[in-house]
């Protein structure tokens, strides 16, 4: 095996620069499709000038668009979080509802025995639940 170390090392370096370069690509390109304010011709344009020249066309692309790449991430972020918030406060607003009188009424009966409520209490708890 005749093979230095710095070979290794450069072969390495190369696989690792080869690798980050799509990473890039496909940054590029997930942002480029994600964005709604480009139109599709737009689209079609700089993916085809990704494609024909992808080195230069990612560097135009991060110097012409690559400002607001991070503030687009963001607000996508942003967007979901609130979806997956309100999706939460939907889920566990169901939850907690009682479905029926018969759960409240078990859950009164409950709070009852573990004496949270007095027998008084739960009285005119169980009158509201079955007016």
């Amino acid at each position: 095996m005749d093979y230095p170390l710095l070979d290794i090392f450069f072969t390495t370096m190369w696989i690792f620069l080869w690798i980050m370069w799509f990473f890039l690509l496909f940054r590029v390109f997930g942002d480029l499709f994600h964005d709604d304010s480009v139109s599709g011709w737009g689209k079609a344009g700089w993916s085809v000038f990704l494609l024909v020249l992808p080195f230069l066309g990612v560097f135009v692309y991060l110097i012409a668009r690559g400002n607001d790449m991070g503030r687009r991430e963001a607000q996508r972020t942003a967007e979901a979080e609130q979806e997956l918030r309100a999706y939460l406060r939907q889920t566990a607003s169901e939850t907690a509802a009682p479905s029926s009188h018969v759960d409240e009424l078990a859950r009164l009966a409950d709070l009852r025995n573990r004496g949270d409520v007095t027998e008084d209490e739960y009285q005119r708890a169980k009158a509201k639940v079955l007016a």
